[in-house]
């Protein structure tokens, strides 16, 4: 019967399994947070430090397959871009209002900086906040605090500007609209501050607004809310005039309204901040919502009934949940599981990871998930079908040239006007062993070699065989490719392997000895880099040891040494088990047998 069983569960195993298809369009973004500090800069002193940083968060962002960074550029009425309005932030010198010695503008480099990587970025404004805790620093004299006084209230140590001013729309409205217009940024994003949060909550700072201007309402809470659509209706109008290839989304608070969907308890953002995310959706206002859903599988603020009812109000508009990477009390798994959710709603079109500090420090070994699971492959950001659908003139030549096992591709921007410009470029990379459908083989992502603002890639291909063929596509603002460019074609070739050896393969090895009294060496070969995973079985199909968990190991052979004994935690009895190796979606498996 043990044998019997064993047969079924190494027929199922040995089984071809092939993962789902990866996503070709998804938003994979990242919040940079520069208030206080969090993400960037670390120094406030020092130019070539702060330019240094954001590099490397950069390069680090997209080394696991982020297309889209959100980079907070006015935390509290001030900027991290020159401006006339505002004064330079504390957080970026050290003295409001003091520019960067020597100077640099950080908003203008973070845009070449990211669109170098084939990222957008989204300039993250927080609208209302003055100060977050009055009195920590000086202000400067341009600062709105100084400017306009009449305009703010303060709650405890919280200074805002009032929503219910038209002065005040009127003036958050031009501070956005001087950034889209003269900077090259993808985007214009809010995050959740509106209305001050508990324990600073409004009660009747704002009455006299009110009388003023009452606008016809009678209930303040539905006045409130109204203030707050007006600013994001009138943001949306003016971006439609300055700058329409720029997108504009907020990250509101998780729980819209306590009780929602039904068995959800949490801070009403609807009554308590005066944030009505689905109202903006209704009014089609906003491009994208991206709800703070900081919270875990199941309990009161359960990611499993939330994220699925953003997505039932989404009104054709895009959702990207923020999740929650800092949280320390998650497991490993979770971000994992609910990127899977994610990819299961039809409206849910990606997700943006807070924050990049955490995906650098590989918290809840997330960015290990992204870079070999995920994000493995890249991804542009998804298309927005009330955006302009105007296509991309068609790159230039493309070309390449070989150095051992680098090989160098270039092309030349499309000689197009500004109309049809691209904004990035996709280089695609087909294996095939005769010319390929060129129309079929660019849905697929697995060929989706790179996104880039430059005009040239290096690539170190592998052999398996078959020839590849190379070609590029220019990619609008709102992901729109132009027709492909001339293929080339690269044969021959055999990186980091003895090309009189033949090409590599794909084999998991019989483990040694066999039978084994304790310790024993698994071996196996891969034809090309990739995550491993590699788990033992007993007889019922239970893991009893994990020796490689997505880990990436370079093409060739390997070994990994395995004590059935002490390595398991609790000695194993004497039988049969088997192990299976998991690569890019195959599987292979062998039987070993334990003598005690």
């Amino acid at each position: 019967m043990k044998h019997l069983l064993l047969a079924i569960l190494l027929t199922i195993a040995l089984q071809p399994a092939f993962a789902q298809a990866p996503p070709k369009y998804e938003f994979r973004g990242a919040w940079i947070a520069t208030v206080v500090n969090l993400d960037w800069p670390s120094s406030r002193t020092s130019t070539a430090a702060q330019q240094a940083q954001l590099i490397e968060i950069l390069d680090d962002l997209q080394e696991v397959g982020i297309n889209a960074v959100v980079f907070q550029v006015r935390p509290e009425s001030d900027a991290f871009y020159a401006s006339e309005t505002e004064p330079w932030s504390y957080w970026l010198t050290g003295a409001q209002g003091t520019a960067p010695d020597p100077f640099y503008d950080p908003l203008a480099f973070a845009i070449e900086e990211a669109h170098k990587r084939g990222m957008e970025l989204h300039a993250w404004f927080n609208p209302y906040r003055v100060q977050r805790s009055v009195g920590d620093y000086a202000t400067d004299e341009l600062h709105v605090s100084n400017q306009h006084p009449e305009w703010t209230f303060t709650i405890g140590s919280i200074q805002v500007l009032d929503p219910g001013l038209p002065q005040v729309r009127d003036y958050v409205t031009g501070v956005i609209a001087d950034v889209a217009e003269r900077y090259d940024i993808d985007g214009v994003h809010f995050d959740d501050y509106f209305y001050p949060y508990p324990p600073n909550q409004i009660t009747n700072q704002d009455a006299g607004t009110f009388a003023t201007y009452p606008r016809g309402f009678t209930d303040i809470g539905d006045w409130r809310r109204d203030n707050v659509n007006l600013l994001v209706a009138q943001v949306q109008d003016t971006l439609q005039v300055v700058n329409p290839e720029v997108v504009f989304g907020i990250s509101p608070f998780g729980i819209w309204r306590n009780g929602v969907p039904s068995g959800i308890v949490g801070l009403d953002a609807y009554n308590v901040i005066f944030a009505d995310a689905t109202a903006w959706l209704d009014a089609g206002t906003v491009d994208y919502v991206a709800p703070q859903l900081y919270w875990a599988f199941g309990g009161g603020q359960d990611y499993g009934r939330l994220a699925p009812w953003w997505a039932s109000v989404a009104n054709e508009r895009h959702i990207y949940p923020g999740l929650a990477l800092y949280r320390t009390n998650y497991s490993n798994t979770e971000i994992p599981r609910q990127i899977r959710l994610n990819r299961e709603l039809d409206e849910v079109k990606g997700q943006i990871l807070f924050r990049s500090q955490f995906i650098q420090t590989n918290a809840l070994s997330a960015a290990d998930s992204l870079r070999q699971d995920f994000y493995r492959y890249p991804a542009l950001p998804p298309v927005m079908p009330w955006r302009s659908q105007a296509v991309p003139a068609t790159p230039g030549a493309l070309d390449f040239t070989r150095d051992g096992e680098l090989v160098t591709l270039s092309w030349s921007p499309p000689a197009s006007s500004a109309a049809d410009s691209a904004r990035f470029f996709a280089l695609y990379r087909i294996q095939s062993a005769t010319e390929p459908d060129y129309e079929t083989a660019l849905t697929d992502a697995r060929n989706l070699l790179a996104v880039t603002g430059d005009t040239t890639f290096t690539d170190r291909p592998f052999d398996v065989g078959e020839p590849y063929y190379y070609v590029v596509t220019g990619v609008s603002a709102n992901s729109i490719e132009s027709a492909p460019s001339n293929a080339v074609v690269l044969e021959g070739i055999a990186v980091g392997t003895d090309e009189a050896a033949g090409p590599l393969a794909f084999e998991l090895g019989q483990n040694y000895p066999n039978p084994f009294n304790a310790r024993t060496t698994i071996s196996f070969s891969l034809d090309r880099p990739a995550p491993v995973t590699l788990r033992v079985y007993n007889l019922l199909g239970q893991t009893v040891a994990t020796l490689v968990d997505g880990a990436r190991y370079a093409a060739g052979p390997h070994t990994v040494e395995w004590d059935g004994v002490a390595a398991s935690g609790h000695p194993l009895g004497s039988g049969t088990y088997f192990y299976r190796l998991e690569v890019d979606g195959r599987r292979e498996a062998k039987a070993m047998t334990l003598v005690r």
